[in-house]
């Protein structure tokens, strides 16, 4: 099935935060020649993958409120600056779209979002040992990602604060 990509419409039926065409553009330009083998339907499914992560890790972290309550992902948003500047409510920024692209090129070779585990930093079999860090982060974090999202993310990431006077 065709990728449903957001436009800025608020749709029901989006499926992504980036198409095809942008994303193949976006690595094209930065040498990522991995996603040009890929077929269309390893792409389409990447920026799903990609648009899932990004729902579900910064849902409680964008800035402002969805368009509506129908609309079947985060964006478009209204209530949000970024740069200084009032993002319109009709728009997938930029930067969104192209964090998509570098989580998409990750997704097409792996779980963005795996089961968590201790990092190790020591084992032992017989004279080989590992040991496990206790205050390692237990999942992946995408620092060129959270760098393109961060204009758009809350500096409270949605934690309401009580002030008292």
């Amino acid at each position: 099935m065709a990728l449903v990509t957001e436009i800025g419409t608020a749709s029901s039926a989006s499926e992504s935060l980036c198409d095809v065409a942008t994303a193949l553009a976006y690595h094209a330009d930065r040498g990522n020649a991995a996603w040009a083998v890929l077929t269309t339907a390893q792409q389409e499914q990447a920026l799903r993958r990609a648009t899932d992560y990004m729902e579900r890790v910064y849902k409680a972290q964008w800035q402002g409120l969805r368009v509506n309550n129908t609309q079947a992902l985060d964006w478009p948003r209204v209530g949000v600056t970024a740069n200084g500047y009032y993002v319109l409510s009709t728009i997938v920024p930029i930067p969104v779209q192209r964090a998509c692209a570098e989580l998409a090129i990750r997704a097409s070779t792996g779980d963005l979002l795996s089961d968590k585990n201790q990092q190790k930093i020591k084992t032992k079999v017989g004279d080989i040992e590992v040991e496990y860090d206790k205050n390692s982060p237990q999942a992946t974090q995408y620092s060129a990602v959270d760098a393109l999202l961060s204009p758009y993310l809350s500096t409270n990431s949605g934690i309401a604060h009580r002030i008292v006077r």
